[in-house]
């Protein structure tokens, strides 16, 4: 399917609102604080008692015993749920493992009891009061440990765990230049300001949680599959999300907690994870071990390229899908890629922004890095020798488009990659060692049914209603745009209403396929409004323009209001994407480009400078999109040199599980951000001819930095966080 109009019939290619670069429209209630977190929904119901979730204080092994007397005597206590008392618990589709624990412990912090009381400090005091008794079992803590009995994963999505074309082996062994290299990541945590949260109420049997929650109809399938009621007996409402990263597109222990304690206690209920709990309870990105192969003629052009990662997860779970963007990016006729699993019993290994990608690329542009050097190429004329424009283990498939060429040219330019000596060590500023670095950028694009419902009143005003999310990336913004495009109508005319389940099913929020899949949703019920209207009016809706709040045809207009009515008119659709992806390689592309500047004497890095350039179709709203992708790239300088949970590989939990010791770039750490759109339209992704860019932001990043920082020293880094004390001893002498 292809998403191309003749010029003119497609509203969208109007672009009067679409494609400008507009303020987030809920921005002032953001500012002033009137976009309340879920925990402060004080308008939801009257009344709420509070609910304080105890964790596991061990990492494997069971319950022997629960003393929950002195806490049930606790001032103020008006319930206690745990795993006995809780009734028959089934467990969601996106779950690992269980959300309430008992007697069996799957993983530290895993929850085993809620304390519902009048107040926050009263079920927090009465908490303390719970005495447990554990009979400690052996877990598995250690990915290097546990690689060797890693096997072969089934992933949920993603692909098949292994890939081969071609002789990998024999050509790889036949090259003149080889690189064989080992790479590491570690585990990393969402870290989002707002915390996981929920207040639930029940109405008879009908069930209302207040959440923050990115994917709502996956949210209340997963509710109601564990709680064993109908899905339609279910409601999710998540209008603002304080960050998501991914660790919120799973219903998690706060939500199914503040259930059953409101049905324990009989009134509504409110809990918050605790900051430790957000890190051990919740999901994480899973650490990894990487092996890369390349092959490659003297000329520089690859002719083998072998990727294979390893993680870990619990059982039942998944991998970390690093090997993806290898399959891909750059072209080589012998190619392989494998995935193996290790079970561990560290919290759930999941999404976090970019999963993949992100930490594959990380391993992945470090390597292409070290193997244009000893090719004596420039990595920017490396990366583009062996650019392809088909999938490289399926040449009938083109890209949809890519532009990682003029990506990588760009940014060259712009960020002025002439002036870099290829020689490490060499730029001097003092006792700094001043370097530059480049990484690719890639980001699979992915397209999801998405639904929406509009309405026109008898003011001319549009109301869109979709159970679409916003994570602070802007979906009320552009999804306000789409609907004054396709009516003609100005954004202060279209209202926005998110994240409630009564409204449509959308794509919600994650894998950088919300914005483009949920305005095409949009797009799909404006046109279905648009019909309605021209037919009530008596238009040919082939022939009828809407602008500025009026209907033409020929020589004929009238007010879009006058269609209205008294009663108002109402369109529903849904957007589904065929065989797109079927016929063509749909992706994002970019480049990344970074100034470091490493302390000869301390081994401090400092980012000086950065520069991304995107090609991402269709910008809907170039100023939200930027934010995005500086945010991104913030978080790949987070990645690169300071990113890390601790694992305590006796006891099996995150160490540094909180905001004190998990440590994110703060404003003094991110210099001056420049960033490029490439002026990119893609009729094959989707009506709206845009694709996702928040991930693609972060995917390569880190590596850039870290090129970077081997260009100032000469100091290779293969393992992340780069740390001061993976450098200090091999820095060249103090001039």
């Amino acid at each position: 399917m292809k998403f191309d109009t003749p010029a003119g019939a497609n509203p969208i290619d109007r672009l009067t609102v679409i494609g400008r670069p507009t303020d987030r429209i809920d921005g002032p209630l953001k500012t002033s604080g009137t976009a309340p977190y879920a925990y402060e929904r004080h308008d939801a119901v009257p009344n709420p008692a509070y609910g304080y979730v105890v964790g596991s204080a061990i990492a494997k092994g069971r319950i022997t015993g629960m003393e929950l007397g002195d806490a049930k005597a606790a001032p103020g206590v008006l319930a206690i749920v745990t795993a006995e008392n809780a009734g028959k618990l089934g467990k969601g589709d996106y779950n690992t493992a269980k959300l309430l624990g008992g007697p069996e412990i799957e993983h530290y912090h895993q929850a085993i009891a809620v304390v519902v009381a009048e107040t926050f400090e009263q079920a927090r005091a009465a908490a303390q009061l719970i005495r447990v008794d554990y009979a400690k079992g052996e877990g598995a803590f250690d990915l290097a440990a546990a690689k060797g009995s890693a096997t072969k994963p089934e992933p949920k999505i993603g692909g098949p765990a292994d890939t081969a074309v071609g002789d990998f082996e024999g050509a790889f062994a036949a090259a003149p230049v080889r690189l064989d290299e080992t790479y590491t990541t570690p585990d990393q945590g969402h870290a989002m300001m707002e915390p996981h949260a929920s207040i639930a109420a029940w109405d008879g049997d009908r069930l209302t949680v207040w959440t923050s929650n990115q994917m709502i109809d996956w949210g209340v399938g997963d509710v109601a599959k564990t709680l064993g009621i109908p899905k339609e007996k279910v409601r999710l409402i998540s209008p603002f999300i304080g960050g998501g990263f991914g660790g919120k597109l799973f219903v998690r222990a706060d939500a199914l907690l503040a259930a059953l304690g409101a049905r324990a206690a009989g009134r509504p209920v409110k809990v918050a994870l605790t900051r430790p709990l957000m890190f051990n309870n919740t999901t994480h990105r899973p650490a990894t071990i990487q092996r890369i192969r390349i092959g490659a003629n003297r000329d520089g052009k690859i002719t083998a390229i072998g990727h294979e990662s390893w993680s870990g997860d619990l059982p039942g779970g998944g991998p970390e899908l690093a090997v993806n963007q290898t399959r891909l990016l750059y072209a080589g006729a012998n190619r392989m890629t494998a995935m193996r699993l290790a079970v561990l019993d560290l919290p759930e290994g999941n999404s976090m922004r970019a999963p993949g990608e992100a930490p594959g690329m990380m391993a992945l542009e470090i390597a292409i890095d070290e193997m244009a050097e000893k090719l004596g190429l420039d990595p920017v004329e490396f990366r583009i020798l062996n650019d392809t424009q088909v999938d490289p283990e399926k040449p009938e498939r083109p890209f949809s488009q890519r532009h990682l060429v003029e990506c990588l040219r760009t940014g060259a330019e712009r960020f002025g990659w002439s002036k870099r000596n290829p020689k490490p060590g060499q730029t001097r500023e003092g006792r700094w060692l001043v370097g530059l670095g480049v990484a690719a950028a890639f980001r699979n694009n992915l397209l999801v049914k998405s639904g929406a419902r509009v309405r026109l009143d008898a003011r001319g005003d549009v109301t869109v209603e979709t159970d679409m999310t916003d994570i602070g990336t802007g979906s009320y913004t552009i999804i306000a745009q789409t609907a004054a495009e396709m009516m003609g109508v100005p954004l202060d005319k279209v209202v926005v209403r998110l994240g409630d389940s009564s409204f449509p099913v959308s794509a919600g929020s994650g894998g950088q396929f919300g914005a483009a899949s949920s305005t095409s949703g949009v797009y799909a019920a404006c046109v279905k409004l648009r019909e309605a209207v021209a037919q009530k009016l008596g238009f040919n809706s082939a022939e009828a323009v809407f602008a500025d709040g009026q209907v033409r045809a020929g020589n004929r207009s009238a007010p879009l209001a006058q269609a209205a009515g008294e009663g108002g008119l109402v369109a529903e659709d849904t957007i589904e994407f065929g065989d797109v992806t079927e016929t063509h390689q749909q992706s994002t592309f970019g480049a990344h480009f970074v100034e470091t500047a490493v302390d000869a004497a301390t081994g401090e890095i400092r980012v000086r400078r950065m520069l991304s350039v995107c090609a991402a179709g269709r910008i809907l709203n170039p100023k939200a999109a930027r934010s995005q992708v500086i945010g991104a790239m913030t978080m790949g300088v987070g990645a690169a040199l300071m990113e890390e949970l601790a694992v305590d590989k006796r006891h099996g939990f995150f160490v540094n599980h909180d905001l004190a010791g998990y440590e994110v770039p703060v404003h003094a750490d991110i210099p001056h951000q420049d960033m490029i759109f490439l002026d990119e339209v893609d009729p094959y992704s989707s009506p709206m001819k845009a694709k996702g860019v928040a991930e693609l932001g972060i995917c390569g990043v880190a590596a850039a930095v870290a090129n970077a920082v081997y260009n100032a020293t000469g100091v290779r880094v293969r393992d992340y966080p780069i740390t001061l004390d993976k450098l200090l001893d091999r820095l060249p002498e103090v001039a």
